[in-house]
């Protein structure tokens, strides 16, 4: 666990729910975030912040006695809640009044005064949830193990068209989604064990070279400081 106390909860239908607080006695904590091909809505006593989908490392700062819960959208599963295509939010750290008006401060009063803040997020966002392009999983699903022009063949789009839709659903080309999703993997093999080159491999990468790049790419630091 992080010194903020970080902890996930798996959630039906989105990647989890978070919690994450820094006691009042403690230091300020400097927390690297890096590309996951996801959609963050955070609430905090000051408002509710929507965050990603990122494309390179993030420093989020966080001070003794921020408490934060949060819900994180499965990839391309965000813009028909938020109302925005994802590459209008893409590197982005923005209140959710910017995009919902009076509505996101209605919402983070409710979740201030709930019981419990993290499962009134969560039941919030679910009752907004709508129906994701439904090229989607097959989308995340093909560019596990095939080329983007494999990927557009079997979704029966020109690469031009997967482009497009995959900009609105994931606020990333195919092939930097691809890129993320496979950088992704490769930490989750990593993190349960697998050695470096074992999880390079498996994770679909030439070499243990070639994923220790993409680290430095993605995550602006060797992988074995990011483990």
């Amino acid at each position: 666990m992080s010194p903020t106390g970080y902890r996930e909860f798996p959630e039906t239908g989105l990647a989890c729910s978070w919690t994450a607080a820094l006691p009042r006695d403690a230091e300020p904590f400097t927390q690297r975030v890096v590309p996951d091909g996801c959609v963050d809505l955070m609430w905090s006593p000051s408002g509710i912040l929507v965050a990603g989908p990122d494309t390179g490392p993030l420093p989020a700062v966080v001070n003794p006695g921020d408490t934060t819960v949060a819900v994180r959208f499965v990839p391309g599963t965000a813009p028909p809640v938020l109302g925005v295509p994802a590459d209008a939010i893409r590197d982005a750290r923005l209140p959710l009044r910017d995009l919902w008006g009076a509505e996101a401060d209605r919402l983070a009063e409710a979740v201030a005064l709930a019981p419990d803040p993290r499962a009134a997020l969560v039941a919030a966002v679910r009752e907004r949830m709508r129906p994701a392009d439904p090229v989607v999983p097959a989308v995340v699903a093909g560019l596990a193990g095939q080329s983007v022009r494999g990927v557009a063949d079997g979704v029966g789009l020109s690469e031009r068209q997967l482009r497009r839709r995959s900009l609105a659903a994931f606020g990333y080309g195919p092939k930097t989604l691809q890129r993320v999703l496979r950088f992704q993997r490769a930490l989750r093999l990593a993190r349960a064990g697998e050695p470096l080159a074992g999880a390079a491999f498996a994770a679909g990468y030439a070499d243990q070279a070639h994923f220790a790049h993409e680290v430095r790419e993605l995550a602006g630091e060797p992988v074995r400081n990011l483990l």
